[in-house]
């Protein structure tokens, strides 16, 4: 298990948060033909349609008039209807009256949510961040907390895909050297309770990977950063979180294993897409509360609290940090994020 130098994150900072023109509609969730129990999350967007930039979204079920309409280029938010099957239209105006739609179909069950997560309990007015795997301004760098040394690259890419496109992140390393992918998404300081949700793809060298490293590191009101991570320790088999064993001012990182829990990414199955979630919140000393995290839908719960603030110096940002940890003397691991979403209140 590795420890992560914080101080050598703030290269990763000078970073554009633009987010790309995307025509028409883009469902995140649910997948199209998918079964799926009430209520369940709605996640899509849409920036432009015919190109005009989009300033209202909305969603109706089959023939329905009722249209639930919300003055923004995102919907995420969770949505009931009865048990059968269904077509859920997925809609975006345009100012001059331009209408772009996506028609997703639907099986809707009595009972538990599928997704075992409680991404429903998100609420309505959370800000959220879809797609972030298609900002442009991802960086990458060796972490140099760990062992060995690497290099990285990242491409969106057409094949494999969620949904659209993905992103994919093609690492070279030796004697077990850790590659950082970062990109900035937002500036808020205020918001203190953070959903992460996203899709990842492992190729047959899956069998490299040691760690994979889910970050969102956060300025606070005070300046100080609290930096948030949650990974599958294929070290310790257990899913881990960060924790600072120091003070703000001298941070002495550490990877806090969860026991009772499992998790080891050398154990995925290849050639999948794996549904990874985490629930995190956060005070405003810096104290990090650890919920739980998902994998396929399988809870594992963490409930720890932990310090996790951190004297950088940054400005007002929040950056998600997504990180391949190799495995062994040297090799090479692509791995593919798709569908990313931060939602936070």
């Amino acid at each position: 298990m590795k420890t992560m130098r914080i101080m050598s994150a703030a290269a990763t900072l000078a970073l554009s948060a633009a987010i790309p023109a995307l025509a028409g509609v883009t469902v995140n969730s649910p997948a199209n033909n998918s079964e799926v129990a009430s209520p369940f999350t709605l996640s899509a967007t849409a920036f432009t349609c015919s190109s005009q930039n989009v300033d209202a979204m909305g969603y109706s079920f089959d023939s329905s008039s009722d249209t639930t309409i919300v003055n923004n280029q995102s919907i995420d938010t969770p949505i009931s209807g009865p048990a059968g099957s269904h077509t859920l239209h997925i809609k975006a105006w345009g100012p001059q009256g331009v209408t772009c739609v996506k028609d997703i179909h639907l099986t809707i069950k009595n009972g538990a949510s599928q997704s075992g997560s409680d991404s429903a309990q998100i609420p309505s007015d959370a800000e959220t961040v879809s797609n972030i795997e298609a900002l442009s301004g991802w960086k990458k760098s060796h972490d140099d907390g760990g062992p060995g040394s690497s290099t990285g690259s990242t491409s969106m890419v057409s094949s494999p895909s969620h949904s659209g496109n993905s992103r994919k992140f093609s690492t070279e390393y030796s004697n077990g050297g850790d590659e950082r992918y970062t990109v900035a998404f937002a500036d808020d300081v205020d918001s203190k309770n953070f959903f992460y949700d996203g899709w990842v793809y492992f190729t047959s060298s899956g069998k490299d990977i040691g760690n994979l490293e889910l970050d969102i590191n956060q300025t606070m009101a005070n300046g100080k950063t609290v930096l948030i991570g949650v990974q599958c320790d294929g070290y310790s088999g257990e899913w881990a979180y960060t924790v600072n064993r120091g003070s703000a001012h001298h941070p002495k990182p550490h990877w806090e294993s969860k026991g009772g829990t499992s998790c080891n990414p050398r154990n995925w199955s290849r050639d999948t897409w794996h549904h990874v979630q985490a629930s995190i919140s956060r005070d405003d000393s810096g104290y990090i509360t650890y919920h739980s995290v998902w994998l396929d839908g399988a809870e594992s719960k963490l409930d720890a609290t932990v310090f996790g603030a951190a004297d950088l110096g940054w400005g007002n940002v929040i950056t998600t940090q997504f990180q391949v940890d190799g495995y062994g003397g040297g090799g090479k691991a692509t791995v593919y994020l798709n569908d990313l979403s931060i939602s936070r209140w």
